[in-house]
């Protein structure tokens, strides 16, 4: 027994070394806030958010009547849009209108109110992942479970989980952009589910329903070619490439996602109306691009 608890110490100590050395590359600014102290306590929100939404949350509804929810979610869908206004004038605020690029821009590690106002809107913008785990939530409470896709639920986790190490790492530069862009979206996106759960008599304000496709994929064309530039530039010192790679791939995940769907609804939807193709088509990328699937099934 005891040359096994040697050992057993031993592979604590190198795991506890590792996670130091790891740790002692991080961001000294952010250490202190709200969830930043070490990966542990959002990665048992997350556990218990998959639980919840794909086993125990079905369970607890099966035998109960569906929520309705109606006022909340207009609440709630009107509160992520102007949280994600709020974020929008913040990214722009503390950079991306005022001073970078859009090319090589780094992360500015020093406390100067500008680079401080950048890694609190990063913090932010992390901590608006577990509200719109809310999203899911809802979803459950509704019967909507054809709503919660494998895909809405791994982008609903992994969006904050790889998001912790942004924040307590790289709060700023070029791996922002697709955050920014995502705000942007957001806006739309949660303004038209809002208007969705106010009911048949909103449905005339939503005459750009069928321009949210377009939208979604103009910003996943913008955050892949923004990305991309790092890979063609000479020499650009930003100090975690690894997001960039992380980035790249989230792109290239969704690439495949849309080229698949698109390959279906040719093949198999040549003979639809447009309309319904755009439907069809929006109705997907919504869990793909916002990991939000309508709000509302039964359009």
């Amino acid at each position: 027994g005891y040359s096994l608890n040697m050992e057993f110490d031993n592979i604590k100590s190198s795991a506890a070394l590792i996670y130091d050395e790891f740790i002692q590359n991080a961001d000294s600014r952010t250490e202190n806030w709200l969830l930043m102290s070490s990966p542990l306590p959002q990665t048992i929100i997350i556990v218990a958010y998959i639980y919840f939404v794909t086993s125990l949350g079905p369970r607890i509804m099966e035998n109960r009547k569906a929520f309705d929810l109606k006022g909340l979610l207009i609440v709630y869908n009107f509160s992520v849009v102007l949280l994600s206004l709020f974020m929008c004038y913040e990214f722009v605020m503390s950079g991306w209108g005022t001073g970078y690029s859009f090319h090589c821009d780094l992360v500015d590690y020093s406390d100067s109110p500008q680079a401080m106002r950048m890694a609190a809107t990063c913090w932010l913008y992390y901590f608006s992942k577990f509200i719109e785990m809310l999203d899911t939530i809802f979803f459950v409470l509704r019967k909507k479970n054809s709503q919660v896709t494998f895909l809405h639920v791994y982008h609903h986790s992994i969006m904050p989980f790889t998001w912790w190490f942004g924040v307590r790492f790289a709060p700023g530069g070029l791996g922002t952009f697709h955050a920014l862009l995502n705000c942007v979206v957001h806006v739309i996106m949660y303004s038209y589910y809002g208007l969705t759960a106010m009911g048949p008599k909103y449905q005339k304000y939503l005459w750009w329903k069928k321009y949210l496709t377009t939208i979604q994929l103009i910003q996943f064309v913008m955050v892949t070619s923004h990305i991309s530039q790092y890979f063609f530039m000479k020499d650009c010192p930003y100090q975690f490439p690894i997001f960039i790679y992380i980035i790249g791939l989230y792109g290239l995940i969704f690439l495949f996602l849309f080229l698949n769907f698109w390959y279906h609804a040719y093949t198999k939807g040549k003979r639809l109306p447009k309309v319904l193709q755009a439907q069809t088509w929006a109705h997907h990328t919504n869990g793909v691009m916002n990991g939000n699937a309508s709000h509302d099934k039964d359009e």
